[in-house]
């Protein structure tokens, strides 16, 4: 089984990383892999993808602690982080992914919409989502 933990610095992200463990552990997984997507582009600061690979290293560091055979991506290949994660989810014939979940207002998700809904409705596999 490969597992596909959508990770980042949130609360709910925690949340998933412990979920990611427990199921590695459970279902004995093939590998985890640790994902981040963004959209990147000139006008990003550096530091906020410094932050976002050491975001990686942290879950990484984790699962290896726990014996979890990992891998860590940071995506930056110009689609949306729905489009990303559902694309890498595909690409590498992941068996389930795990997605924290945040309430957001009308207006937020009008604006910003909702990764999580949108790998819910596309990904061709699983999705397990924590709050």
């Amino acid at each position: 089984m490969k597992i596909m933990l959508c990770y980042d610095s949130s609360r709910e992200a925690g949340e998933a990383l412990g979920l990611a463990k427990k199921h590695a552990r459970a279902f004995d997984a093939e590998k985890v892999y640790v994902v981040t997507s963004m959209v990147g582009g000139r006008d990003v600061p550096r530091e906020v993808f410094a932050n976002a690979e050491r975001e990686l290293r942290y879950a990484e560091n984790v699962l290896k602690e726990e014996n979890i055979v990992c891998e860590t991506r940071l995506l930056v290949r110009g689609l949306t982080p729905g489009e990303d994660i559902v694309e890498f989810a595909k690409e590498k014939e992941v068996d389930e992914i795990i997605i924290g979940v945040s309430k957001k207002s009308k207006v937020e998700k009008l604006l910003m919409g909702s990764t999580a809904q949108y790998v819910i409705l596309k990904a061709a596999c699983p999705v397990v989502a924590t709050k």
